[in-house]
C-alpha cells in the first residue's frame, strides 16, 4: 500500500475529539508527529488530547488546516463542512480516518483485529485486559471507552494491536490483520450492502486480507460461508458453545446478575475455569471467542482469566450508571434487534428487579424500515417501551418510517418527538425495583442522564 505518510510532519485531524479518531491521535503523536485538530464540541476525550499538548480547536473553519501537510477526516464529515472544502482545495494530502488505520495496522507484526455484526467492542476490550495482564505494552483501537486504557485508545511499544474491525462501508478492508476474529455475520447495514450475499462477500474479502490466523465462530452459518469462499491459507480455530468448536465452554454457572463462571475446554481438554463479570449468554461466547485469540497469542491461561476478573463491561454496553430510590438505570449500545434481544432478555433474567424498561433510539431510517418487524419483536421483551424519534444520522427519510410505526407494532408502546418528555413519562411511571435501560448507538445516552437528574432531584 501506499505510505502517505512518508515525508509527513504536519497532521491534522477533522473531528479530533472522535472515539475512532483519539486512538490513531495517540499512536501517530507517540511516533513524533505534530498533530493539531478541530471539532464542534467539549468532550472527555478532547481534554485528554490537550492534555497531551495537542492543539483543538473548537469550530470547524478553512483556516484550521494552516500548514498542514496531511489532512485526516471521518466518512460522518458532511460534504459541505468548510474544513473538509479547505482541505481537498488544498496542497495537502487528504484521507479518511479508515486508510489512516489501515496503515496504522500494517505497522504491527501481530494485529488481532476483532469483526462481526455483533460483540465487537466487548470483545476488543476483553483481549486487550488480557494482553495488559500477560503484560505487554500493546496498542489498542476500540469503538467504545475502556476505564483501564482511559478512553478508546492506547499507543504502546510493542508489536501487538488490538483492532475493533468495523464493516460498515468496507472499512475493515483498509486493514492488515495477521490475526481475525469473525464473531457472527448478521444481516445489518443493508442500505449499504443491499444483500446478504454481498454482506458475506465482504467478510470473505477481510478473510483473504489475514495473514497468519482465523478465529471463527463455527456455530455461525454466514461465517462459515465467508469463510468457505475465502482463499486463505492460515490457521483456522473455532470458538462456539457446541462441542464441535476448537474452544467452547462447559459447568456454565450464573454467580450473580453480573457474574457468570464456566469451563474452558479446547479439543476435550479442559483449559481453565473463566469468571466474567458482564451480564448474559451472548458475553460467554464472546469471551470464549477472546480467550481463543489470546491463548494462540501467546497469553497464558492464567492471565487471561487475571485480565477478565478486572473487566467490567466497556462504555455504553450495559452500563450501570445510577441506582436512586432502588431505580436502576443502565445504558447500552445495541441498535440492532439481535443486540436489544439478547439485552433485554439479559435483563429480563435477573433476580433483582420487577420490571425492565426499553428506553429505545431507532438509528437510521433504512434499518429502521427493514427491520420493523424484528424490532418490535425485540423490544417487546421488556415490560414497558418507550421511543424517542429516529436518528436518521448520515440518511434522509425517504423511506418515510416514523417511530410510531414501531409504536404501533408493540404494545403499550409510548414515543415522544424530545427526549425532556421521554425521560419526564419514564420518570413518572417508574417503581422502585425497576430497571431502565436505554438504547441506541445514537446520543439516547443523554435521555439516561436525564433521567438520573430528575429521579435525583426527586430524592
Amino acid at each position: 500500500m501506499t505510505d502517505f505518510l512518508t515525508g509527513k510532519k504536519h497532521v491534522h485531524f477533522i473531528g479530533i475529539g472522535g472515539s475512532g479518531m483519539y486512538p490513531l491521535v495517540q499512536i501517530l503523536h507517540s511516533k513524533g508527529y505534530f498533530i493539531t485538530g478541530s471539532d464542534n464540541n467539549e468532550t472527555e476525550t478532547l481534554k485528554a488530547v490537550r492534555n497531551m499538548g495537542i492543539t483543538v480547536y473548537m469550530g470547524q473553519r478553512a483556516e484550521n488546516i494552516e500548514g498542514a501537510d496531511l489532512i485526516v477526516y471521518t466518512a460522518a464529515i458532511m460534504s459541505d463542512n468548510p474544513e473538509l472544502i479547505a482541505a481537498k482545495n488544498s496542497d495537502a494530502v487528504c484521507i479518511e480516518r479508515c486508510e489512516l488505520l489501515g496503515l496504522v495496522t500494517s505497522w504491527y507484526d501481530n494485529a488481532v483485529c476483532v469483526c462481526g455484526t455483533h460483540g465487537k467492542t466487548t470483545t476488543s476490550s476483553m483481549l486487550t485486559h488480557m494482553f495488559l495482564a500477560q503484560g505487554l505494552d500493546i496498542s489498542t483501537v476500540i469503538g467504545g471507552k475502556l476505564k483501564a486504557i482511559g478512553g478508546s485508545g492506547r499507543a504502546g511499544k510493542s508489536d501487538t494491536m488490538v483492532c475493533e474491525a468495523c464493516e460498515f462501508s468496507n472499512t475493515f478492508l483498509h486493514l492488515f490483520p495477521d490475526v481475525s476474529v469473525i464473531l457472527n455475520i448478521d444481516a445489518d447495514h443493508l442500505d449499504y450492502f443491499k444483500t446478504m450475499d454481498n454482506l458475506k462477500a465482504s467478510f470473505t474479502k477481510f478473510c483473504n486480507l489475514t495473514s497468519r490466523l482465523l478465529v471463527i465462530n463455527g456455530d455461525d452459518k454466514n461465517t462459515l460461508d465467508a469463510i468457505k469462499a475465502s482463499q486463505f491459507k492460515g490457521e483456522i480455530i473455532t470458538f462456539g458453545r457446541s462441542e464441535n468448536n476448537d474452544y467452547y465452554p462447559l459447568n456454565i454457572e450464573k454467580v450473580d446478575d453480573f457474574c457468570t463462571g464456566f469451563d474452558l475446554y479446547h479439543k476435550g481438554e479442559f483449559t481453565e475455569r473463566i469468571y466474567i463479570h458482564v451480564p448474559g449468554d451472548h458475553n460467554v461466547t464472546n469471551a470464549v471467542a477472546a480467550c481463543a485469540a489470546a491463548l494462540n497469542c501467546g497469553c497464558s491461561p492464567e492471565n487471561i482469566n487475571k485480565g477478565l476478573e478486572t473487566f467490567w463491561g466497556a462504555g455504553r454496553r450495559f452500563e450501570r450508571l445510577a441506582v436512586i430510590n432502588d431505580i436502576t438505570i443502565v445504558d447500552d449500545y445495541a441498535h440492532h434487534p439481535a443486540e436489544v434481544m439478547a439485552t433485554l432478555k439479559t435483563a429480563k433474567a435477573m433476580k433483582g428487579f420487577k420490571r425492565v424498561w426499553a428506553v429505545h433510539q431507532p438509528f437510521t431510517y433504512s434499518r429502521t424500515y427493514t427491520l420493523l418487524d424484528d424490532f418490535a419483536a425485540a423490544l417487546s421483551v421488556a415490560d414497558n417501551v418507550v421511543l424517542t424519534e429516529i436518528m436518521g444520522s448520515r440518511e434522509k427519510n425517504t423511506y418515510n418510517i416514523y417511530s410510531s410505526d414501531l409504536a404501533e407494532k408493540i404494545e403499550g408502546c409510548r414515543w415522544f418527538d424530545t427526549f425532556d418528555k421521554v425521560a419526564g413519562y419514564v420518570c413518572e411511571n417508574a417503581r422502585p425495583g425497576d430497571l431502565i435501560i436505554t438504547l441506541g448507538c445514537g446520543d439516547v445516552y443523554k435521555v439516561a442522564f436525564k433521567i438520573i437528574d430528575i429521579l435525583e432531584n426527586k430524592a
